[in-house]
């Protein structure tokens, strides 16, 4: 296995396959995953769910670069990860937009991170924005629109940079039902095309088997189970008795 240093992929590159191997995840002395052997597929949404302090923002944190493990590897495409890389965007709950910068001015950021040119930052900030349903809000500042707003802000900067892996924490947890489904919906339909890779973890099993190609249950310090996601990917199917099966499943499972 490669341990190059690594380079951000081009602009529209496809997505990353993410593994981990007999990996130890947490912080010196206090190790919250034990042995994870998990293989994200390129291009896939792999949602992760699983109780309260199992280990889920600490498995995101880790795919990103910013926790090494404490035993074990995880590597992207065969080659280590050693840090943070512009091939990985993390979103997360809290708005975590630059308040002095307008919603176009945020989601330039990653942009003129990679060297994009003024004139292109701009345009293409301004196309996501509109693809987000915002192109009307993006001379505004974040604290003059709403959380969902935010939200779609957020998924535009993380989008903008071209990234091959999106790894969302909880995105949605803080909206309101309706706001949700439609931000939902919206990650779906703007990550068509792109070929990027997600890995999102929520508390809701409803939304993970409706977002996820396959989901992962963290449980007892494991990754206890990973299971493919009956198709297709519509509302009305959760009374499909396949996924119903696999929601009671996951519904079951120790502090869920």
């Amino acid at each position: 296995m490669s341990t190059s240093s690594e380079v951000a992929a081009p602009e529209g590159a496809r997505g990353a396959r993410l593994t981990l191997d007999a990996a130890v995840l947490g912080r010196p002395g206090a190790p919250v995953l034990h042995d994870v052997a998990l293989d994200v597929r390129a291009g896939e949404i792999l949602t992760v769910v699983g109780p309260s302090g199992c280990g889920k923002s600490t498995l995101l944190r880790t795919l990103a670069g910013l926790l090494s493990p404490l035993a074990g590897t995880v590597s992207q495409d065969g080659t280590v990860v050693t840090g943070p890389s512009a091939d990985r965007a993390l979103v997360f709950q809290e708005d975590a937009l630059l308040p002095w910068r307008t919603l176009r001015g945020n989601v330039e950021l990653p942009l003129a991170i990679r060297g994009v040119a003024r004139s292109g930052r701009r345009a293409q900030a301004e196309s996501w924005l509109g693809r987000v349903g915002l192109a009307a809000q993006a001379g505004q500042l974040p604290h003059r629109v709403s959380g969902g707003q935010s939200q779609r802000a957020q998924l535009a900067r993380a989008l903008a940079g071209s990234p091959r892996v999106v790894l969302m924490d909880e995105p949605f947890g803080a909206l309101d039902t309706q706001t949700r489904s439609g931000m939902q919906d919206l990650l779906v339909e703007v990550l068509r095309g792109t070929g990027a890779t997600v890995v999102f973890v929520t508390h809701d099993v409803d939304e993970a088997l409706f977002l996820g190609d396959r989901v992962a249950l963290l449980a007892a310090g494991r990754v206890a189970s990973v299971r493919d996601v009956p198709r297709p990917r519509e509302r009305g199917a959760l009374d499909d008795p396949a996924r119903a099966a696999l929601r009671r499943a996951v519904l079951s499972s120790p502090g869920i």
